[in-house]
């Protein structure tokens, strides 16, 4: 199991209720390395990409539930987000991983786990912070 895959593991144990996740970080963090590691966790057999050009994705579990993967680099206001009914995703009780959570304003719902990943510069570390 990789360091990512341990770490999905571990967010996903320290909140086993919530299903929102608002995944920020600079250009390059591996903020979709990450949301395809908790995937892993979550049994998802579907190519994890980024749905950078769809802005949603959608992957099963194991068992079948649906998975909700959000890209809003490209949104240019957050009103785009009523135009893919974001509502039905944010709280349909399904898993919800949004990339650039910055970009969608107050859309995104005030219970949202957020998972701020920063970079050391020189060495690359990467530093995972869960905010609840």
């Amino acid at each position: 199991m990789s360091e990512l895959d341990r770490i999905g593991a571990q967010m996903l144990l320290m909140f086993p209720e919530e299903r929102v996740f608002a995944v920020s970080g600079p250009m390059g963090a591996g903020k979709t390395t990450f949301i395809q590691a908790i995937c892993r966790q979550l049994g998802v057999k579907d190519n994890v990409s980024s749905p950078t050009f769809s802005i949603v994705n959608e992957y099963r579990t194991g068992s079948g539930e649906p998975v909700f993967h959000f890209d809003l680099y490209r949104l240019r206001k957050p009103e785009e987000l009523l135009d893919i009914g974001y509502e039905d995703y944010f709280f349909s009780g399904d898993y919800c991983f949004i990339e650039w959570p910055e970009l969608a304003g107050m859309l995104i719902p005030a219970g949202a786990v957020k998972v701020e990943i920063t970079v050391e510069e020189g060495s690359g570390a990467r530093t995972f912070v869960f905010i609840r």
